[in-house]
């Protein structure tokens, strides 16, 4: 006889003949069944009970209890309720799904992939993008509601992803919520990246790359300054530098897409990047995660892949010490969790740079270093293109799988790039010496770090004699109507602090991250004074310590004097401060009738605006008082700055106050990524038409937007 379920006739607990074949029906046949008062068998009941919606958290009618995982917390004080019937002494709260994290690398002791990571299903870029994200709590919280873009996967060339609202909610008030759409719809306006010309998303230019990495890059540093105001932790898995780039993308704001083999428009050997996703907006590297990326390309009558651009990250089997050779590793290789090893196969990105070692194009490398202001993040810095001699198959480190291997050798003639870094890295160490020096601190410690003077053009030994002094003089200060009272924070001002009144003068936000960077551009920017209590490390005192970055005057080819950095420089970093004596503005006219305006910063002049980087939300007044700094007897390095019609420098009043004294000094903010020896300048501005009998000198920027001349 065939025993089913739900037939009137239940055998005793315990009597199932287990060698009977069961008549099963399926589950549409059966009828929502709940728990029956005590006493009573659900299983023996002849009709069920009807159907009834319950609440997950109550109220629950009589018999029915709260069951897994929706046991109130205050369940067991209910009397009645059997909780132990479901297996549970203590009640559980339910945990929402997002809440369940990968775990970290300091807490995964599996094994890792010995080979390079394939391409995934989601917008995800390496451990390596970090970058100051994690450092300086630069992440998503948990009320964003991400974007997840449309974006191509090189390797299946299908899309992934489906877009959803934007929004970002305070963790703590879930009902607070900010809507960054309307923040990056007048960004993109104000970098006339709105619809612009379909031919320049496909093919960019310079000016075009360097809009939309500014755009990217502000973007994402208001994000990080709201996430920060939100009091986000750094332990937060969320990232600013993905939401930034995905919503980029969903607008439209990327350039390069046709993918190509050499060299792409408006980048060039040497440039940097401090994050993978900006890799993938200028079209240098399309992959967000994969280290290959590659083509099909139709020769007789058959596609096959070629490569056109590696990323050698350095955390893999790569070997690429010597400047102009890389030893590269190839993708795939798995080793599970039960210890399983898979060798990686000769397909997509694998096969791709094997196909173009035959073919003999040149793929465009990528190489990762670390960077020393943020061991955690990496610094992307594009070598150029190479070629690939020779391919092999070897034993991976474990000895338990088998590896690609490719020898890549750089084409001859191009600049430096990551040998440049090798160098820097050298004279740095002592292991070499710096062609050149005149004098190896030119500020005889009046820095915290040594600024080196360097002339490898011609015979002159130095500039002038001038003393050099590291910050402002002031003969006497503003004067303040009402009293400013400093803040008494004294572990150095925090993000969200509300009781804070220096981060209450800067519209509630700190002005800086931890690593340095300026993240939002004001009028006027309001730091610590000498009545605060903060340390002298506080990030709202950045500009009063000094040159963050390895520095050096030297001597250029046409332009007398000037600075460069040997440290990779991220946009919004801070360089140094201009330091001179304060003089009045009634005697500018003196010193340029003297010919004594070389040295000379006027903050009266009218100067071209950083439009794109303004601040909307900023309601400072303009400054109250003209502030002109001669550094012709005494300053530090900021007084060897050149002046350029396309600076990649730019000044910011900065105000610091002491009861009802106010001091004003002008700091400089790098405007993008700046890589190590490139020659920092900023715009020296232009005379009011009131003044324009001032002499003008002749302009040898070089730059496209050169204007020919400068005061």
């Amino acid at each position: 006889m065939e025993q089913g379920f739900g037939s009137d006739s239940v055998p005793p607990a315990g009597s199932i003949d287990k060698s009977k074949v069961l008549d099963v029906k399926p589950m549409r046949c059966l009828m929502p069944v709940f728990p029956s008062p005590n006493g009573m068998s659900s299983v023996s009941t002849p009709q069920p009970s009807p159907f009834v919606c319950v609440p997950p958290s109550g109220p629950f009618p009589t018999g029915v209890s709260p069951f897994y995982p929706f046991l109130a917390p205050n369940a067991a004080a209910r009397s009645g309720e059997n909780h132990e019937a479901f297996g549970f002494g203590t009640p559980i709260s339910p945990v929402p799904l997002n809440s369940f994290r990968t775990p970290t690398a300091n807490g995964d002791t599996g094994p890792r992939r010995p080979g390079r990571p394939r391409a995934t299903n989601g917008l995800v870029a390496e451990d390596d993008g970090v970058s100051d994200s994690q450092n300086q709590s630069d992440q998503f919280g948990s009320g964003y509601s991400v974007h997840v873009n449309d974006v191509e996967d090189t390797s299946t060339g299908k899309k992934r992803g489906r877009p959803r609202k934007t929004r970002m909610s305070h963790p703590a008030n879930s009902h607070v919520e900010v809507d960054v759409d309307p923040i990056l719809n007048q960004l993109l306006a104000s970098f006339k990246l709105v619809e612009f010309d379909q031919a320049k998303k496909a093919d960019g230019d310079k000016e075009l790359v360097g809009r939309i990495l500014l755009a990217f890059d502000v973007f994402r540093r208001r994000l990080t300054q709201i996430d920060e105001k939100r009091g986000e932790t750094p332990g937060s898995a969320r990232r600013p530098d993905l939401k930034a780039a995905n919503l980029l993308m969903t607008k439209g704001a990327r350039t390069n897409q046709t993918k190509r083999v050499g060299n792409v428009p408006g980048i060039e050997v040497g440039d940097i990047f401090f994050f993978r996703m900006e890799l993938c907006l200028v079209g240098l590297h399309a992959p967000s995660m994969a280290g290959i990326d590659y083509m099909s390309v139709r020769l007789t009558g058959d596609e096959e892949p070629i490569a056109v651009s590696i990323v050698a990250s350095g955390g893999y089997d790569d070997e690429g010490d010597d400047g102009d050779v890389l030893i590269y590793t190839g993708q795939g290789g798995v080793q599970r969790r039960d210890g399983q090893m898979f060798d990686q196969k000769l397909e997509r990105g694998n096969l791709a740079l094997e196909k173009s070692m035959h073919r003999g194009n040149e793929v465009r490398v990528i190489r990762g270093v670390i960077d020393v202001t943020n061991p955690r993040g990496k610094i992307y810095m594009y070598d150029g293109l190479y070629r690939i001699q020779e391919s092999w198959a070897e034993k991976s480190k474990l000895g338990d799988c088998s590896i690609f291997r490719y020898k890549l050798l750089r084409v001859p003639g191009q600049p430096e790039a990551f040998t440049l870094w090798k160098s820097i890295q050298q004279w740095r160490d002592g292991t070499a010496t710096r062609v050149g020096v005149i004098l190896p601190d030119l500020t005889s410690g009046a820095e915290s770090q040594p600024v080196c003077l360097v002339n490898d053009v011609d015979d002159e030994k130095g500039p002038a004699y001038f003393t050099y002094i590291p910050s402002l003089k002031y003969s006497k200060p503003y004067m303040k109507p009402n009293p400013s009272m400093g803040c008494q924070c004294v572990g150095g001002c925090q993000p969200g602090g509300s009781a804070c009144p220096c981060i209450q003068k800067n519209g509630g936000f700190l002005p800086f991250s931890s690593l340095g960077v300026l993240v939002s551009y004001k009028t006027l920017i309001h730091e610590c004074g000498s009545a605060c209590s903060c340390p002298p490390n506080c990030r709202n005192r950045m500009s009063q310590t000094g040159p963050k970055a390895r520095v050096e005057v030297f001597k250029t080819k046409n332009r007398g004097w000037g600075l460069r950095s040997w440290d990779p420089i991220r946009g919004g970093g801070f360089m140094c401060e201009y330091a001179g004596e304060v003089v009045e503005e009634s005697r500018v006219g003196e010193l340029g009738n003297d010919g004594d305006d070389d040295y000379i910063f006027d903050a009266t002049r009218m100067y071209e605006p950083l439009e794109p980087v303004r601040d909307y939300n900023d309601e400072s007044k303009k400054v109250p008082y003209p502030l002109v700094i001669s550094a012709k007897k005494g300053g530090n390095v900021a007084r060897f700055m050149n002046h350029s019609c396309s600076p990649n420098v730019f000044w910011q009043l900065v105000v610091r106050e002491n009861n009802n004294e106010t001091y004003y000094h002008i700091a400089f903010f790098a405007i993008r990524h700046i890589p190590p020896m490139q020659e920092l300048t900023f715009d020296y501005g232009m005379v009011p038409p009131d003044k324009a009998d001032c002499r003008r000198k002749k302009c040898l920027c070089g730059s496209l937007n050169c204007r020919g001349y400068f005061y």
